[in-house]
């Protein structure tokens, strides 16, 4: 006899029930198990539930996949969730279309519910990834949890980010969570198991399929409060994740950029539509305030004083928060270029200074 969580996972692998239909039927039956054993006149009666659909779901045959799904995830330390435990996250269980079974690796803590999802594009500028490392490191160290969806570019920046801060971040795949995508950041997904979760709805052994990405998004912005869109052409994945936010409920932010550039266009768009700026993160931790209480922390970096050579206050007074190449420092700087790695060496150890793409520098905060 199939269990609850059985049937749960079976609707999952029903071609074309999606988790509203899904839901619905659970609805119309009472419990999952029910909708295996109902007729297919019964199954018709449900909304949206056509004939080919009902027999899909009379027929199914698929009661071994679902075996070999417990087992891979027993094997390789997966835990499956579903829609009715307590461990599911109550910020996804109220949008329209929850999923009904979430694959988890790493942990995930009540004090996930104060986060901030990070979206942005793959092929980032570099004052994109500036932007994302200082908006990440500084809701972070106030306990802030970020989520993104391990993409390359922002989301990549933003899961480093919150780790190389001390926080907490979940990363939501369009793939299995035994299938790492994209390839190269198997390490990084290796480390937010230390320092968050993982969550897929697909299970075990699902490949990258384009189709899985917009899917995932409405996971991206339902685990969250609100929504950063650091850059977003007009037509993209970022500016969906900012739409199923507003569906949801969710506070989208926009970070301004340049007019002309491209990768600007969108967020500037949604400036332009209402959405809230983002200059520095007390802007949205003012907006989600009610929400953070009891969560939030003050940022020990604010209260922390630094001493520093007249070498190193002369070269901090060069730079700003835009890169600067080493080439140009030691143009600027009266001191030979060795002496200003060493320099430069000494400010990012002290968390005061960040290296961008090719050997460009910025400051990340002002010295108290």
């Amino acid at each position: 006899m199939q269990s609850p969580l059985d049937c749960l996972i079976a609707l999952t692998e029903v071609e074309s029930i999606g988790p509203v239909l899904a839901n619905r039927l659970i609805d119309f039956f009472g419990s999952p198990e029910h909708i295996f054993k109902a007729s297919l006149t019964d199954l018709l009666q449900v909304e949206g539930i056509n004939e080919a659909r009902a027999k899909r779901i009379s027929n199914f045959k698929g009661w071994k996949r679902v075996e070999e799904i417990f087992r891979i995830c027993k094997c390789k330390d997966i835990k499956i969730v579903d829609i009715y435990s307590k461990e599911y996250p109550e910020q996804l269980r109220a949008i329209p279309d929850p999923p009904l079974v979430l694959y988890i690796k790493g942990i995930l803590e009540d004090t996930d519910r104060a986060s901030v999802a990070v979206v942005g594009p793959r092929r980032a500028s570099t004052y994109g990834k500036t932007v994302t490392e200082r908006l990440v490191s500084e809701l972070s160290s106030m306990g802030i949890t970020i989520v993104s969806g391990l993409a390359r570019g922002i989301d990549t920046v933003a899961h480093r980010s919150a780790i190389d801060s001390g926080g907490r971040t979940i990363a939501v795949l369009g793939s299995g969570i035994d299938v790492p995508y994209p390839p190269e950041n198997r390490a990084l997904m290796k480390k937010i198991f230390n320092k968050g979760a993982v969550i897929s709805e697909f299970p075990p052994g699902t490949k990258p399929d384009r189709g899985n990405f917009p899917k995932r998004n409405r996971i991206i912005s339902g685990l969250s409060l609100g929504v950063l869109v650091v850059e977003a052409r007009m037509r993209s994945g970022a500016l969906i994740t900012a739409r199923l936010a507003l569906e949801q409920g969710r506070d989208v932010f926009a970070v301004p950029g340049r007019i002309t550039s491209e990768l600007s266009l969108g967020t500037n768009d949604l400036i332009r539509k209402g959405a809230k700026t983002v200059l520095t993160a007390k802007d949205i931790i003012e907006e989600l305030s009610e929400q953070f209480k009891g969560i939030i922390r003050e940022r020990a970096c604010e209260t922390r004083n630094y001493e520093l050579s007249n070498d190193e206050e002369a070269l901090l007074e060069l730079l700003t928060d835009e890169p600067v190449h080493v080439d140009d420092l030691t143009r600027m700087s009266t001191l030979p270029l060795y002496k200003i790695l060493g320099i430069l060496t000494s400010l990012e150890l002290k968390g005061l200074v960040k290296q961008a793409e090719g050997k460009r520098f910025y400051k990340t905060r002002e010295v108290t």
